[in-house]
C-alpha cells in the first residue's frame, strides 16, 4: 500500500496536495500531516495516521478532499464494506464483488434510508465502499485495517477500485463551507490481525469498553407490532418476569466482568404506545394508567421498563407537524423532507430540523418527561439517521450527526441508550447498546425488498450478514444488540431450524438479547432450547469467518473448552470439515456447534 495523491477541491478549484509538506495556495492552507504509530496489544506492530487540517484566508466551499493509495489485490483478497447506518447490511465481499444498488423505483419510499441519497459512490463489480472503517487484503491473519478518527466533523468513506488497485479515502465534506480552520480528515491505516487492530483502533479513538452490563429482554415490536395495550403488556410482563426469575438469572456467565452492575433485564415497550409519531407527550387511550403507571409495574417485577422514541422524525399527520411546520427539516424546494413512507404511521413522515431552537426545546421536554416523570430507565432511539439528511450550509452530515448524538447523551444522562438506524461511528462510545442489523422479519427474506435491493430492509438473512460482520464492535465501541430471536409457533413464518440458528448467532456475538414471544407459552422444548443457548452468554469469541457464501465460522472458547459454531445461512445443504478431519453435512439453514481442541 503506497500513497500515490491526495486532491482538495474548494471554489471548484483543484489543490493537489503532498504530505508533511508545505501546502499553502492563495485562498487556504492545508496542514497535511502523515506520522507513524504504534499500537500494543501483546506484539507491536506499525501503521500510519494521516490527518487534513484545513486553514481558510478566505470563505471557501469545499467539494471534494480525498487521499487515494495504490493496493493492488488478487481476486482472492476480500473487502469488508461497512453499511451507512445500522440497518445497513453490512459483509465481507470479494474485491471484484458488487454492492446492491436500491433499484430506481424504490428510491422514492426507501432512498433516504441509506447511501443511495450520496451523490459520487461508484458502483458496479470490483467496486466498494465503507463507512466509518474498512477491512481488506487477502491473509486473515495480516489484513489491512484503515479507520476514522474523527466522525464529527464528518462522515469517512472508503472506496476500493479492484481494477485500478486504488484505495480511496474521502471525507463527505460536499458543500461545506468554511470561513474558519477546520479539522477536516484524520484516520490511521493498520497492518495486522482483525482482532488487533480493532483493538488498537478503539485505543486510538480512546473509547472505552461499555460500562453497563450486558442484559436481556422482552419487546413488544416482533408480536404485536403497533398493537399494543396496557393488557397486552401486563401479560406479557407477568410471563417474562416469571422466565427471567426461573432461568435468566443465571444466563450469563461472566457477570464479574461488571462488578459495578449485574446484568439485568429490560422490558421495553416498542413503537405503538404514542398517539402519533412525534406527539411523544400524547398517550394513546389503550394506556389509561399511563405510561408512568407502565414503568413502575415493570420495576414491579424486578426488569427495567424501557420505552421507544424517534426523536428527529414525525408523521405527516401528526399534530407536531401540523402545528409546527417551522420544526420540520427542509428540502431543495423548501419543502418539508419526507424521510419515507410508513403505513403502519399513516403515511408518509418527515425529518426534526435538530438546530430549531423549538425542537431542541421540545425534545428536552419528552426527554424529562419520559425518563423523570415516568421513569423509564431504557431509551430506544430509533430512526436517528434522519437528523443529518439536509444539513446546513455550514455543516456536513456527519457534524450534524455527532451533534444531536451529544444532545441525545445530554437529555438521557445517567439513563441508558439504545441506539438504531444511526451511522455507527456517531454513535461510538454515547451509547450503552446499539444495533448493528436491519430489523428481522417474519420470514427468512423479504422477497419483495431484496428484489429492489434495498440495503436497510427488513430481512432475517441480511440481519444475520450484518451480526456476523460486525460482531468485533460487541464491548468495544458498545454492547451489540443484534435483534431478537423468536422461538413462538404462531404468528411467524421462521421454521425450527432457522430460528436455532438466530438464537445461537444473537447469544454468540450480541450482548442485549431480546424477544418478543410470550414466553409463558414456550413447551418443555422450547424452553430447553432456550435454556441450553443462554448458557453460552459470556463466551470468548476469538473469530467470526466466511468459509463460502452465507456459510460461516464461529470460533469461541467455553468454560476453558474451544468450540467452533458452524452456521449455514443458505437453502441448500452444505459440507463442512470440521478441525480439518471427516466431511459432514450441514443441512439448510442448520447450525451446530462442535468442540475443538484448544491448539487448532
Amino acid at each position: 500500500m503506497q500513497f500515490r495523491q491526495a486532491t482538495l477541491i474548494a471554489n471548484q478549484q483543484n489543490y493537489p496536495l503532498v504530505p508533511d509538506q508545505s501546502n499553502s495556495f492563495e485562498t487556504l492552507f492545508v496542514d497535511f500531516q502523515s506520522s507513524p504509530v504504534i499500537i500494543d496489544s501483546g506484539v507491536s506492530k506499525a501503521g500510519m495516521q494521516y490527518s487534513v487540517f484545513l486553514h481558510p484566508k478566505q470563505d471557501i466551499a469545499v467539494q471534494v478532499l480525498e487521499i487515494q493509495f495504490d493496493m493492488p489485490l488478487s481476486a482472492a483478497a476480500r473487502f469488508f464494506a461497512n453499511g451507512y447506518q445500522s440497518w445497513s447490511e453490512s459483509r465481507w465481499l470479494p474485491v471484484n464483488g458488487q454492492i446492491p444498488r436500491l433499484r430506481r423505483i424504490a428510491r422514492r419510499h426507501m432512498g433516504l434510508y441509506g447511501d443511495a441519497m450520496i451523490d459520487g459512490i461508484p458502483q458496479g463489480a470490483g467496486r466498494l465502499h465503507s463507512w466509518t472503517y474498512t477491512l481488506l487484503g487477502e491473509n486473515p491473519a495480516a489484513l489491512t485495517f484503515l479507520g476514522s478518527l474523527n466522525e464529527s466533523t464528518g462522515f469517512t468513506l472508503f472506496l476500493y477500485d479492484h481494477s485500478s488497485g486504488i484505495l480511496t479515502v474521502r471525507k463527505d465534506l460536499q458543500g461545506l463551507q468554511l470561513s474558519h480552520s477546520f479539522p477536516a480528515l484524520d484516520f490511521v491505516v493498520l497492518h495486522t490481525g482483525e482482532q488487533t487492530a480493532y483493538d488498537a483502533y478503539f485505543q486510538l479513538l480512546e473509547i472505552k469498553p461499555p460500562a453497563r452490563p450486558p442484559a436481556i429482554g422482552w419487546t413488544s415490536w416482533y408480536r404485536h407490532f403497533t398493537h399494543i395495550s396496557e393488557q397486552v403488556l401486563t401479560t406479557n410482563l407477568e410471563s417474562f418476569a416469571a422466565f427471567y426469575e426461573t432461568i435468566g438469572h443465571s444466563s450469563y456467565q461472566t457477570a464479574t466482568d461488571f462488578p459495578a452492575e449485574k446484568p439485568g433485564a429490560y422490558f421495553q415497550i416498542d413503537d405503538g404506545w404514542q398517539t402519533a409519531v412525534g406527539d411523544w407527550l400524547s398517550v394513546k387511550p389503550t394506556f389509561p394508567g399511563g405510561m408512568g403507571r407502565m414503568a413502575d409495574r415493570i420495576r414491579e417485577k424486578g426488569l427495567s421498563p424501557g420505552i421507544w422514541l424517534a426523536p428527529f422524525v414525525a408523521a405527516q399527520k401528526s399534530e407536531l407537524a401540523q402545528k409546527h411546520p417551522d420544526w420540520l427539516l427542509k428540502d431543495a424546494r423548501n419543502k418539508p423532507l419526507k424521510v419515507g413512507w410508513n403505513p403502519l404511521w399513516g403515511g408518509w413522515y418527515y425529518a426534526l430540523d435538530f438546530y430549531n431552537p423549538g425542537v431542541q426545546a421540545y425534545l428536552a421536554g419528552v426527554f424529562h418527561m419520559v425518563c423523570e416523570k415516568w421513569g423509564y430507565e431504557l431509551l430506544k432511539l430509533d430512526f436517528l439517521f434522519a437528523v443529518c439528511l439536509a444539513p446546513p450550509p455550514g455543516k456536513t452530515r456527519g457534524q450534524v450527526m455527532h451533534e444531536a448524538m451529544l444532545l441525545l447523551r445530554q437529555l438521557a444522562g445517567n439513563k441508558r441508550i439504545l441506539g438504531c438506524g444511526v451511522p455507527l461511528g456517531a454513535s461510538f462510545g454515547l451509547v450503552d447498546y446499539c444495533r448493528i442489523g436491519g430489523d428481522i422479519h417474519m420470514s427468512w427474506e423479504h422477497r419483495l425488498l431484496a428484489f429492489l435491493r434495498h440495503r436497510e430492509r427488513v430481512s432475517t438473512i441480511a440481519s444475520l450478514r450484518s451480526t456476523l460482520a460486525r460482531w468485533s464492535l460487541n464491548g468495544r465501541a458498545f454492547h451489540n444488540d443484534p435483534d431478537v430471536f423468536i422461538l413462538r409457533n404462531d404468528h411467524q413464518h421462521l421454521s425450527a431450524v432457522q430460528q436455532q440458528t438466530v438464537l445461537v448467532i444473537n447469544v454468540l456475538l450480541g450482548n442485549l438479547l431480546f424477544t418478543s414471544d410470550d414466553v409463558g407459552e414456550y413447551s418443555a422444548e422450547q424452553t430447553a432450547e432456550l435454556s441450553e443457548a443462554l448458557a453460552l452468554r459470556g463466551s470468548e469469541v476469538s473469530a467470526v469467518s466466511e468459509l463460502e457464501n452465507d456459510l460461516y465460522r464461529i470460533d469461541f472458547e467455553y468454560h476453558g473448552q474451544a468450540y467452533a459454531a458452524y452456521c449455514n445461512l443458505n437453502g441448500k445443504g452444505r459440507n463442512i470439515e470440521p478441525n480439518g478431519g471427516q466431511t459432514m453435512l450441514l443441512a439448510a439453514f442448520e447450525t451446530i456447534i462442535l468442540s475443538r481442541a484448544l491448539s487448532q
